[in-house]
Parts: C-alpha cells; sequence; structure tokens
C-alpha cells in the first residue's frame, strides 16, 4: 500500500478521509449539519447524503449568518492545465445545487497563472486559452447567467492584484514554506499565488462595502491554500470563508489513483467521444474476482469498483438502484461486465448532452465572464 499524500498539487495513496480531519482541523459534517442545510433547501442532494462531501469549517457559522438574513456567496474554480475531466465535475455539480437552493451568487476562478508557475511544460497562453475552454464546461452544466461570474487571473489581474498585495502583506515566506513545502528552488510566483487564491474569499467584501459570508466547495486536496486565507482574511478585517470538502473520484486505474489529466487513460474527460469513453471504461479497474465462475461464487468489492465507485459518486442518484448494485455486486448476481456496461451507457449519455450545451456556451460565454 501506497503512502498518503493530500497536498494542493499531489494525490496519491490509499485515502483515509478521518485522518485528513484530524489532520486538517476540519469537522466532521454530521446528522445535525445535515438537518439545518435540508431546513433550508428543502432537500439534501446526494452527495451529502452519501458523504461524498464529508467535511466543513464553519458551515455551521455561514447557517447562522444566514438565519439572521445574512446571504452569503460561492466560490470555487480550477487551475486550468488541460482539459476538463469527470473528476472536476463533482464539486461543480454540488456547487451549482447550492446556487440554486440558496440563490446565491458564484465566482468561479481559472487559475491560469497558478498552472504557468508551478508547471514547466506550460505556457501562459496555454494556460490562459485554457481558462475559457474549461468555462464551457462549467457554463454548460447550467449556472445562473446572472449570478455567475468566471474570471481568469490573468485577465482580471487589475482587480486582483490590488487585494492580493494586501493579503502577501500578512503571509510570511517562513509560512508559506512550512505549509507548502516551498525550497531555494522554488520561483517566486509560485509563493506569492496563495494571495492571488484568498482574494475571491473577500472580493465581493470589498466591492459591496461591508463583510458578506463565503461558502468555498472543493476537494480536500486545496485545503492547505484556504487555511493560510482562512489565517489571514480576519487581520484584514474580512469574515473567515467556510469550506466544504468533497471525497476524490478514483481514477480508472484503481481506488488509490486519482484522475489526473496528465495521465490520460485515468480519466473520462468531458471531450471525449462515446467510443473513448466506453474502452477507458470497459478497461477500468475492477473489484471483481479472478474469474467469472469465482466472482458468481464469491462476489466482488464495490467499494473498490471504479464503475461502482462513478455510479455512486455521479452517474446513479437514486440510491435504491446503488443499493441493489451493490448488493447485487457483493454476492456475485451482478458482475462487473455488468456494472462497466451500466456506466458506459450512462456516461456516454451524459457527454453527448454535455457537449452539446458546451458548444451552445461558446455563445454564451460574455455574459458570464468578468474582466478588468
Amino acid at each position: 500500500m501506497t503512502k498518503m499524500v493530500v497536498t494542493p498539487w499531489e494525490v496519491s495513496g490509499k485515502i483515509d478521509y478521518d485522518r485528513l480531519i484530524k489532520e486538517f482541523g476540519t469537522q466532521k459534517i454530521d446528522n445535525k449539519l445535515l438537518r439545518r442545510i435540508e431546513s433550508h433547501a428543502g432537500e439534501l442532494h446526494f452527495m451529502l447524503t452519501r458523504r461524498l462531501f464529508f467535511s466543513h469549517r464553519d458551515v455551521d457559522w455561514l447557517l447562522d449568518k444566514y438565519d439572521k438574513g445574512e446571504k452569503f456567496y460561492l466560490y470555487t474554480g480550477r487551475g486550468p492545465s488541460g482539459h476538463t475531466h469527470i473528476g472536476h465535475l463533482v464539486p461543480w455539480i454540488f456547487t451549482k445545487w447550492l446556487q440554486d437552493k440558496f440563490n446565491a451568487d458564484l465566482y468561479f476562478q481559472m487559475t491560469d497563472d497558478e498552472k504557468f508557475v508551478f508547471n514547466p511544460e506550460l505556457s501562459l497562453e496555454e494556460t490562459n486559452k485554457m481558462s475559457y475552454e474549461n468555462a464551457l464546461d462549467v457554463i454548460a452544466l447550467g449556472f445562473d447567467p446572472e449570478k455567475t461570474f468566471i474570471f481568469s487571473d490573468i485577465d482580471y489581474a487589475k482587480t486582483l492584484y490590488r487585494e492580493a498585495l494586501k493579503v502577501s502583506k500578512k503571509l510570511t515566506f517562513s509560512t508559506a514554506k512550512a505549509v507548502f513545502g516551498f525550497e531555494n528552488s522554488s520561483n517566486v510566483g509560485q509563493i506569492f499565488f496563495t494571495s492571488v487564491q484568498s482574494v475571491p474569499a473577500f472580493l465581493p467584501s470589498v466591492k459591496a462595502g461591508k463583510n458578506i459570508p463565503c461558502l468555498i466547495p472543493y476537494a480536500i486536496d486545496q485545503d492547505a491554500h484556504f487555511r493560510v486565507c482562512r489565517d489571514i482574511l480576519p487581520k484584514l478585517g474580512f469574515y473567515k470563508p467556510a469550506a466544504i470538502h468533497t471525497r476524490f473520484l478514483p481514477g480508472l486505474k484503481g481506488p488509490e489513483s486519482k484522475m489526473s489529466a496528465s495521465i490520460k487513460d485515468s480519466v473520462i474527460f468531458t471531450t471525449d467521444s462515446a467510443k473513448d469513453a466506453k474502452k477507458k471504461i470497459m478497461s477500468a479497474f475492477s473489484g471483481g474476482a479472478a474469474s467469472l465462475e469465482e466472482h458468481r461464487k464469491k462476489g466482488g468489492d464495490p467499494d473498490v469498483d471504479v464503475a461502482c465507485q462513478y455510479l455512486y459518486f455521479m452517474f446513479e442518484e437514486d440510491d435504491e438502484k446503488v443499493k441493489e448494485i451493490f448488493e447485487g455486486y457483493r454476492s456475485g448476481s451482478i458482475t462487473s461486465g455488468d456494472v462497466k456496461k451500466m456506466l458506459v451507457d450512462k456516461v456516454t449519455r451524459f457527454l453527448e448532452n454535455h457537449q452539446k450545451k458546451r458548444e451552445r456556451a461558446k455563445k454564451k460565454l460574455d455574459k458570464f465572464i468578468l474582466t478588468d
């Protein structure tokens, strides 16, 4: 078993989410918090009931503010180093639900500056161009154009830089080094970046001239940035942003792999053809027995089977159906091939629909984009 590593730039090994809660100092989402969310939203998203969103920081405080009439806004983002894949969509789909249920504005940051300074292979032009390519996937999910503000750090730099400077003045190199592991070889762009990533957590407050609560949904690997952000913002007179964390959708290679755009066969891209998606799914890691005969006798493990997990994370919203599939898989009455065929059908339909919406999004891009 490989050692667990969870940083903003690397995720590997078997992920122990309870251990991450302890190490990162977050709070487990409990039934009491779920009931509070449900009382406002009218229902719970399946990503909450299935504990795909498992951890948080100050969501209870955020709801206290909401109870007193203080609306909150949402902030999330994407590091545009390549095409969007299915794993990126998990927090975005949940963010869309939050926008709908709480009538919340969304600030969506494309960190093309980050990907440029951290990836020696990418040019500034490439990461900036990919920001707008990735934005099409965000728009295709159906976010409200009146309440959704997408921006590239490069193209919104005049606005962001003024506020990032205020953060950077409070962030020492020793803190950045301790949190992120920077070395003498790290370039200064990398060291400064967290200051930029912190800005959307208080920018609407600056614009409004008053504090507005912020909720950031993100995968738990990004938590280091926001630990620093939450430490600094009160020193500038702003609320700490609340956060809600998702688990990782496993890569196609198995439960100890994260979807990585740099490993093409480990991911399903939103731009993949139905043929390519099917090929990837059919060769994905299986939790079944060594042979069909053995699987029929002993069953398999849906908790490590990639196709089962993709249904659980995103592609089968019906809890009863998921229960039926998982029980059948454990008993051996449902095989790995059966589950993969189910997933191929659902993913193919999703991609066909998403790609049509993505194409239409090109005509709507200007309605969503913030620039200086």
